[in-house]
């Protein structure tokens, strides 16, 4: 059980607790974890800032990062910048949880040259005052084999740009944080939703940049509602927490036993 927690604004306590109340109350136990402790911990992110600033100084001193002081305005008006909406998995459409290409303002100002070694006031202090992103290697295919969904190929620069390993506001991303930490953690299989295919290939470039072998991957096809739409955090009504509140049990959900209309 891991805690990310990195998002500030939503990420409460009482919303953790819930969560692991809720995993409890469905039957799923865990071995390490927040409350157990384990050998690779500490189990929550907030408390991980050390093992993410380590990956991101690896990548700045290799020549893989810029700085990007464009703010979100200035590239939702970008002309050119695509919205993505889905991905074609085995003929069928799946929903992505994807960002616009980024047209590559900041990129293009500076010259692709690895750091020279020795410290810097942000390998000091962090990286500060701009959003860092990962410098793609355009044309570049990402080919990975899904342990369940099969072979998957993506392009860098044409299905996804670069993209932020570090914000503005001192946090790193998650693309960044889930693969410092499942590399500390030694994480073998990584099991999520289809809708993170184009995540995956945006982490495999990380994990090439870290020079740290990629664990498996299995990506489950998404549950969708009547009108099509993915269950995400904002329909509620399928929460765990909802279902609980409604007499269900834990074998109807597990079987999936349930109404899917709210």
């Amino acid at each position: 059980m891991r805690m990310e927690d990195l998002d500030a604004e939503r990420s409460k306590a009482n919303y953790a607790e819930a969560a692991v109340e809720d995993l409890r109350w469905l039957g799923i136990r865990w071995h390490e974890g927040p409350e157990k402790g384990g050998p690779y911990g500490p189990y929550v992110q907030s408390k991980r800032r050390g093992v993410y600033l380590n990956a991101w100084r690896k990548l700045q001193r290799g020549g893989f990062l810029f700085p990007c002081r464009c703010s979100r305005k200035d590239l939702d008006a970008a002309a050119g910048a695509p919205h993505e909406t889905g991905a074609q998995v085995g003929g069928k459409q799946e929903p992505l949880d994807d960002e616009p290409i980024y047209p590559g303002t900041c990129r293009e100002k500076l010259a692709y040259a690895p750091q020279l070694p020795g410290p810097t006031s942000a390998d000091l202090n962090g990286p500060q005052g701009a959003n860092w992103r990962f410098r793609v290697p355009n044309g570049a295919v990402i080919e990975f084999e899904d342990r369940n969904l099969g072979t998957q190929r993506f392009m860098a620069g044409v299905d996804f740009g670069d993209f932020v390993v570090w914000r503005r506001d001192g946090t790193p991303s998650y693309q960044l944080a889930c693969v410092a930490d499942d590399a500390a953690m030694r994480i073998t299989e990584v099991v999520r939703g289809a809708d993170l295919l184009k995540s995956t290939a945006r982490q495999i470039l990380l994990y090439k940049a870290l020079g740290i072998q990629p664990p498996a991957w299995f990506h489950c096809r998404l549950v969708l509602d009547q009108h099509g739409r993915r269950l995400a955090k904002r329909y509620d009504a399928l929460s765990l927490r909802a279902l609980r509140q409604r007499g269900l049990t834990p074998m109807n959900v597990l079987g999936a036993d349930l109404p899917l209309s709210a």
